[in-house]
């Protein structure tokens, strides 16, 4: 369940070219271009369309809003709120789950929201902390994290795409629900991430991967699809993130507010830090 509070991340795409979604025509794959050149355009469609540099050089800000987990395709019953903060350089995440407690909602007298644990991650793990101090996330839930994001759409776009050894490819159409998209593959190093970018516009629709289950050694498919774009400070950001498991839905995240800030605390990204009923 704490790896539920972290999630994933999990992001968006590309590189570079920085028009507006909307004043971008579809690219559409002729005889004078490769699979390869068509799917780097595509790409770079994208980004433009997340806002460009805007969303190339998000530093710091924060994400609110619910999240809810499936097991088998079932959701559970329990609705918690969290608030996401988040540091590119150097990478950094801390979730706070945010639980309303209304006690005395018999009386008449309104509840409060309890911020009693938060999730602090970076390259180094990742870590619970309580107002009794801080205990290391186990080692599965670390790497489960560390996977979704190492195939996030702003690594896929800020590392694998600046690598010499990076090829693209365009895979032709696709749908993505009952929206029609463009499939675009990145591979490097033999890992591979699959785009799925709307046809009218550019967005992503759904990034995909492959690994290998460790238990069984056959591969498991992880799926991320983005939904409910909404306009923030200059870039697009999915308000809906729905995340899928060899099939099985696994988590939703619906945002309520987003914040991209300049600068956030160097505390909240410490874990050594004393927890705080609620970070500033």
């Amino acid at each position: 369940m704490r790896f539920l509070w972290c999630a994933i991340v999990l992001a968006l795409t590309t590189t570079a070219g920085w028009a507006q979604a909307s004043a971008i025509p579809s690219a559409q794959p002729g005889a004078d271009l490769t699979t390869n050149e068509h799917g780097h355009k595509l790409l770079d469609q994208m980004v433009a369309a997340l806002g460009g540099d805007a969303w190339l050089n998000r530093s710091t800000w924060v994400e609110y809003g619910q999240t809810s987990h499936f097991y088998k395709g079932q959701p559970d019953p329990y609705v918690v709120g969290f608030e996401d903060y988040r540091r590119a350089h150097p990478y950094a995440e801390r979730v706070v789950p945010v639980v309303h407690i209304s006690t005395l909602a018999i009386l008449g007298l309104p509840g409060r929201d309890h911020r009693d644990t938060a999730t602090v991650w970076n390259e180094q793990g990742g870590w619970e902390l309580t107002f009794k101090g801080k205990t290391e996330v186990p080692k599965d839930e670390e790497k489960e994290y560390q996977r979704v994001r190492s195939h996030s759409l702003e690594v896929v776009v800020k590392d694998w795409l600046k690598r010499p050894d990076t090829t693209v490819t365009y895979d032709g159409s696709t749908m993505v629900g009952r929206r029609l998209g463009e499939k675009v593959t990145v591979s490097v190093d033999g890992d591979t991430a699959v785009l799925a970018l709307d046809e009218s516009n550019h967005l992503p629709l759904s990034l995909t991967f492959r690994f290998r289950n460790e238990t069984y050694k056959d591969f498991d498919t992880e799926t991320v699809e983005y939904d409910n774009y909404q306009p923030v400070a200059g870039i697009l950001t999915p308000m809906a993130v729905t995340r899928f498991k060899n099939g099985d839905m696994v988590s939703q995240r619906f945002l309520t507010k987003v914040e991209y800030k300049s600068t956030l605390s160097a505390e909240l990204f410490d874990p050594d830090a004393p927890l705080k009923q609620k970070p500033k």
